[in-house]
């Protein structure tokens, strides 16, 4: 936050610093257009995915984020529960949405405001007006803070979407019917039931970090899985163990030495 040279009635205006994510490309464009007509608002970087909105607002610390709710791995609410497990600063949110149903919800994790999709130039600055008085007055205190964490918690984690491309189509699966991911040569592969395909994520740890870790485990380097679509745990040899897996192949997936005390911790083995 700092003092814009623009006067008004003799005071100088706060210039809020600001960050849009959104998964469309044309949504960040159409609010970063809207944006340029508010010149005591600079937005000074954008994301495309949960991932990206974490650490973009580690990194830069803004006043205002423009935080869309749906997004493909971890969503806008998943973004703040990250952030707060990270003990990183949260900055004041503004969630936009296409769905009225998830205006009680932003609330509820005590965000600004929040916009409907298509985004309406009234609204928008109402919400500035809204961030702006909560910068000026430093609401963000260790109370707000506190009932942020709180209505996170009391929140329990939705399934995301993972987008999945097949036969040169994009599909947007549950997180729950994933049954494990792989990797080689740089290139994810996710199965589950009824299909497999290739994940656009660049990493096997940043598709993890999109994921429930209470369902979700790696298992070795190259292999994620969905620990409630293990069929079957097969011993291997010097006291190692195979997974096999609920899909189709009934996939046998190795456990790294690394990993297989916390599977005889989780399975009592």
């Amino acid at each position: 936050m700092k003092e814009s040279p623009r006067k008004q009635n003799n005071t100088a205006t706060l210039t809020l610093s600001a960050i849009i994510v959104d998964d469309e490309q044309l949504a960040r464009q159409e609010l970063a257009y809207l944006l340029e007509s508010h010149p005591d608002v600079e937005v000074i970087a954008q994301g495309r995915n949960g991932i990206e909105a974490v650490e973009l607002i580690r990194r830069h610390e803004p006043d205002i984020v423009f935080l869309d709710v749906q997004m493909p791995g971890l969503d806008g609410f998943g973004v703040i529960r990250k952030l707060v497990e990270k003990k990183a600063k949260i900055p004041h949110i503004v969630f936009a949405t296409a769905f009225d149903q998830y205006a009680v919800q932003a609330f509820e994790v005590n965000a600004v405001d929040y916009l409907l999709k298509p985004i309406d130039k009234g609204r928008l600055a109402q919400a500035i007006e809204r961030a702006r008085k909560m910068v000026e007055t430093r609401s963000a205190s260790p109370e707000h803070i506190q009932a942020l964490i709180s209505g996170l918690q009391a929140r329990p984690p939705q399934p995301c979407k993972v987008l999945v491309k097949a036969q040169n189509r994009f599909f947007p699966v549950d997180s729950r019917e994933l049954i494990y991911a792989s990797i080689e040569d740089g290139l994810i592969t996710v199965v589950t039931q009824n299909m497999e395909g290739t994940s656009n994520y660049r990493t096997i740890e940043d598709l993890q970090n999109a994921l429930d870790p209470n369902a979700f485990w790696r298992v070795h380097r190259s292999y994620l899985v969905n620990i409630n679509r293990i069929k079957e745990v097969v011993p291997w040899f010097k006291s190692s163990y195979l997974l096999k897996m609920d899909d189709r192949k009934q996939t046998e997936i190795p456990v790294s030495r690394a990993q297989t005390k916390r599977l005889r911790e989780l399975l009592k083995l």
